[in-house]
């Protein structure tokens, strides 16, 4: 089946165009800046290894979506002969909330309970609104099937997931943790677990998501036991702007002492926190590790906020076996953890204790490419394995549309 993956932020749309009996990727691209000035199309055919930019007017989603199968059935561009070939779209969406705990093919009622989910996510879901509603104005008669990162950690059980407040808030506003990142978190624990030499449900995986959004998961027999993110995106590990786990007092305090709304507060904590407020250089690893070797003016303000990720990451870590009773595996996933050597070394030096024996040289070249990088001899296996969203999006969207 083939199957147009949606990602949609609030002025872009990423996509993908799948064949999920083969798995390959026909085609991919992004268009940005919609509803903006400058609107244009990246768009890669990448069976002909080719691909166009072209700066086009997009005032909604809408447009971009008539924009993309233009491409996808473009005559030098396209993989597609016309619209006919797409099967269905597969969108991801950020948050279900406590509507939705499995993808789910889109109806008038779907609809509305996703507007539901604003409060939870109110930036991301937003964006997905705007996907949805233009995929189906370029494409009514398309079905369309939303898969959600939260869905993956519903399986957690209420003593991980319910916070020590008012049991109410709990049943008047849906106040619990969600997490984020399940369809990475469940395509890399799923394929760690075809690689350990023993049944599904014998195993016990810790997956860490690290990018400039990051989470990390307990995954036991094939299940959540316990996720980072919280209620929002916003708790958890530290991240590119984001500040992850603090003391919840800090926030009056902090209001009061800077005069500051919540709002205000929300986006201290959201936008200018994390690598970026610890650092003062920057939201983004990479320029984190060129300032420490640079040995710039903030040089020491970087090293802390790589130490404050990687101490956090140990915690995490080290929790999780606790809470699993042991660890059969680590992953790192996602644009840090695929990509930072330095990073996983730093986090998988001193655990000699949980019994990981780490391969520096085989951690030093492994990088966006699925590697062993522990030893044979360690207890725990430790992996770097690319994350793949998409195709579970994909494959998700295929098998309910194959039901009807």
């Amino acid at each position: 089946m083939k199957i147009l993956v949606v990602n949609a932020g609030s002025s872009s749309l990423k996509y993908q165009f799948i064949d999920t009996d083969t798995n390959v990727v026909f085609a991919k691209g992004l268009c940005e800046r919609i509803g903006i000035e400058g609107s244009l199309i990246n768009h890669k055919q990448l069976l002909k290894s080719i691909g166009t930019t072209e700066t086009a007017p997009m005032k909604n989603h809408a447009d971009a979506m008539k924009l993309v199968v233009k491409y996808l059935t473009d005559a030098e561009y396209g993989c597609i002969a016309d619209m006919n070939e797409i099967d269905a779209i597969g969108h991801r969406v950020v948050h279900g909330g406590a509507y939705f705990s499995e993808s789910i093919l889109l109806s008038d009622d779907v609809l509305a309970k996703l507007e539901l989910c604003r409060d939870f996510a109110p930036l991301h879901t937003e964006a997905h609104l705007m996907g949805i509603k233009g995929c189906l104005e370029a494409m009514p008669e398309k079905p369309q099937v939303l898969v959600f990162d939260t869905a993956f950690h519903q399986s957690m059980a209420p003593d991980a997931y319910i916070y020590a407040l008012p049991y109410e808030y709990y049943e008047k506003y849906g106040i619990r943790r969600y997490g984020a990142h399940g369809t990475s978190h469940r395509y890399v624990s799923a394929e760690m677990a075809k690689l350990l030499d023993k049944p599904v449900e014998e195993t016990k995986i810790i997956t860490c998501h690290l990018g400039n959004g990051s989470s990390i998961t307990a995954v036991k027999g094939g299940k959540v036991m316990d996720t980072s993110m919280g209620f929002t995106p916003l708790a958890g590990v530290e991240m590119g702007t984001r500040c992850g786990d603090i003391d919840p007092a800090i926030v009056p305090y902090v209001m009061e002492k800077e005069n500051l709304t919540p709002d205000q507060v929300n986006t201290v904590m959201n936008k200018k926190s994390g690598f970026l407020g610890v650092s003062g250089v920057s939201s983004d690893a990479r320029d984190l590790d060129t300032a420490i070797k640079e040995g710039s003016a903030n040089s020491e303000r970087a090293q802390l906020a790589i130490n404050i990720l990687v101490h956090q990451i140990k915690k995490f870590i080290g929790s999780y076996a606790a809470v699993m009773n042991g660890v059969d595996a680590i992953v790192f996933t996602a644009g840090i953890g695929e990509n930072n050597a330095a990073l996983r070394e730093l986090v998988c030096s001193n655990m000699e204790y949980l019994g990981v024996e780490f391969d520096k040289a085989a951690n030093a070249t492994a990088r966006g490419v699925m590697m062993k990088i522990s030893t044979d001899n360690s207890k725990v296996a430790v992996y770097v394995i690319p994350t793949n969203e998409e195709l579970v999006i994909a494959k998700d969207t295929a098998a309910i549309v194959a039901a009807l």
